[in-house]
């Protein structure tokens, strides 16, 4: 996500709670790394702690901070797997890379939950579970169908009646759901910067306010370019999602940028914050355009929601996620809200993440659709291996090459049509 508009988007809960940022200096001189990743949100920060386990001189370059993007911005959720449900990732991808790409998705919670007990990383992380509660017939029958199919590969899903998940969830406007012990949710910035310290512990060069504006190869290494000189490396990771410009074509026009906006409450009284989310598991509904909720470490209640481009939209759609928390949740009252902040998830048009290779060396993990705290990290370790000397062929998800969208140009209008359409139909119940 993107804080370009501060006006509407820059009072964050998380950034009003954030512990310290590491000190990243700038880059001051001409430098050398075997690996220099372009991005210090979580997966650029997974990929050079991963890069440091197999022993290798890693650099990170940040134009902000740590965490600056939607790495310290988002909704806070680990969740697990991908927009596919099994079935349909195996019969897109074949039985060996689709198992592979379930396993790798699918564990993402817990390999983020590995990094943050290894390096005592404190952002008050539970492995609660995530809920998908159902709005209707047809979506019950789609967790039905998602319940089935990872209980095929030996994963053990709860679907909840509709006592259950309004007991679960502390409101009556569902009809069931499907509980996913995988999930997990956490504070993102402070995880991100927890990221960042165990990093520079591990002895990983992280440089902040340091923008690259070129990539030139030149035989077996890279030059990246800065204002305070270039770094030379054997290979580069781009891990900059929805922040992607122009600097590695066509990267930029691979990726739609959505407006993703969030709200927060006050802490809640603790009668108002038993009868929510009593199990402090996170919640996605299935809608079109869905909201997701979760209650943070001191008992604030989270809403979520996606929309259009423009100021005077974002600000409407915060105040709509207000009155839609006060009626799932009537029990609220007249509890304040007291943040609400935003920015931009990179969507692709399959609707799953990009792994390309943009010449010799150069590789970029992009577009994680709204699930970039689990898929970042999981993705920022598949780029390491890479970086380490695996095969294409044996990483666990596949490389394919930056394909730009058709008439990319259009893409504002067309995010705006899309929403209108799909609130109308999750309206009409189509």
């Amino acid at each position: 996500m993107i804080a370009n508009e501060p006006s509407v988007l820059a009072n964050s809960l998380w950034a009003a709670t954030a512990q310290p940022v590491p000190d990243c200096a700038p880059l001051d001189s001409a430098a050398e790394a075997e690996v220099v990743i372009i991005g210090a949100g979580v997966t650029g920060l997974s990929a050079a702690l991963h890069l440091k386990e197999h022993g290798i001189d890693t650099m990170v370059l940040e134009a902000e901070t740590p965490g600056w993007g939607a790495s310290g911005r988002n909704g806070g959720q680990f969740n697990p797997g991908l927009k596919y449900d099994p079935d349909a990732l195996i019969a897109r991808f074949g039985q060996a890379m689709g198992e592979r790409m379930l396993h790798l998705s699918g564990s993402a919670p817990d390999l983020a939950m590995a990094l943050i007990a290894r390096h005592e990383i404190s952002c008050d992380a539970l492995q609660s579970g995530w809920i998908q509660p159902a709005h209707d017939a047809a979506s019950m029958r789609a967790l039905e169908r998602r319940a089935e199919q990872w209980a095929r590969h030996g994963i053990s899903l709860q679907l909840l009646d509709r006592e259950a998940v309004t007991q679960m969830i502390g409101t009556k406007i569902y009809i069931g759901g499907l509980l996913d012990p995988r999930g997990a949710n956490a504070h993102p910035l402070n995880y991100t910067l927890g990221l960042a310290r165990a990093a520079r512990a591990a002895g990983v060069r992280i440089h902040a306010k340091t923008r690259v504006t070129s990539l030139k190869t030149n035989g077996d290494f890279t030059l990246v370019q800065t204002a305070a000189g270039p770094v030379r490396a054997r290979r580069v990771l781009i891990c900059t999602n929805a922040e992607t410009d122009g600097l590695c074509p066509p990267l930029e026009r691979t990726l739609v940028p959505v407006r993703s906006v969030q709200v927060a409450t006050a802490p809640l009284p603790d009668d108002i914050r038993r009868t929510i989310l009593p199990g402090l598991q996170a919640a996605s509904d299935s809608r079109r355009v869905m909201v997701y909720y979760k209650m943070d470490g001191a008992g604030r209640l989270l809403m979520g929601g996606r929309g259009d481009y423009s100021n005077a939209t974002t600000a409407k759609l915060q105040e709509n996620l207000r009155q839609v928390s006060r009626k799932m949740f009537p029990q609220l009252g007249n509890v304040p809200f007291e943040y609400a902040w935003g920015g931009y998830v990179a969507m692709t048009a399959s609707h799953l993440p990009h792994l390309s290779r943009l010449g010799e060396g150069v590789m970029s993990a992009t577009g994680f659709n709204g699930r970039g705290l689990a898929l970042g990290t999981a993705m920022g370790k598949v780029l390491a291996d890479w970086a380490a000397g695996v095969p294409e062929a044996a990483l666990d998800f596949p490389v394919t090459p930056a394909r730009p969208l058709p008439f990319h140009f259009l893409r504002k209008p067309a995010v705006r049509s899309a929403v209108v359409l799909f609130r109308l139909r999750d309206t009409l119940g189509l």
